[in-house]
C-alpha cells in the first residue's frame, strides 16, 4: 500500500474533503527542485504516522484545485481537518519543523502521535513587517 495517495482533479474531494481522519496534502510540480527536497520529510510523515492521510497533488496537473487553496508558492503543504484547511506550510522545512507548523507532535519511536488542536497560524503584523527598498 502507498503511504503518500497520488491526487487529481478528479478524486481530490473524495479522498481529502470527504475524509475521515486529517489529511496532509503536498502541493508539488516535477520541475520544482524545493519540491523534490520536501518530498522525503512528506514521506517520513507519512511512515510515522499512520492516522492521519498523507497525499501529493501535482498543481501542473490540476491547476483548479491550486486556485482553490491559493497555492502561489510550491511545495505548500496543507493540513486539512474534516474538509477545512487546518494548517498550511510554505516552502522545504526540515522534518521537526514541518510537523511542528503542521500542528502535528513529532514521535520518538515512530509511534502514533496525536494532533496539536487547536492551531492557528503565525502571521507577522504590521510592525514587524520589513519595509521595502
Amino acid at each position: 500500500m502507498e503511504l503518500v495517495r497520488p491526487l487529481t482533479g478528479q478524486n481530490f474531494d473524495a479522498l481529502v474533503l470527504e475524509a475521515e481522519r486529517s489529511v496532509i496534502v503536498d502541493f508539488w510540480a516535477p520541475w520544482c527542485g524545493p519540491c523534490r527536497v520536501v518530498s522525503p520529510q512528506v514521506e517520513l510523515l507519512a511512515s510515522e504516522h499512520p492516522e492521519i492521510g498523507v497525499a501529493k497533488l501535482n498543481v501542473d496537473e490540476a491547476p483548479e484545485i491550486a486556485a482553490r487553496y491559493e497555492i502561489y508558492s510550491i511545495p505548500t503543504i496543507v493540513r486539512f481537518e474534516r474538509g477545512e484547511v487546518a494548517a498550511r506550510v510554505v516552502g522545504a522545512l526540515p522534518y521537526p519543523r514541518l510537523s511542528e507548523a503542521l500542528g502535528i507532535e513529532p514521535t520518538a519511536s515512530g509511534g502514533s502521535a496525536a494532533l496539536v488542536l487547536p492551531f492557528e497560524p503565525v502571521r507577522a503584523s504590521p510592525q514587524t513587517r520589513r519595509a521595502g527598498p
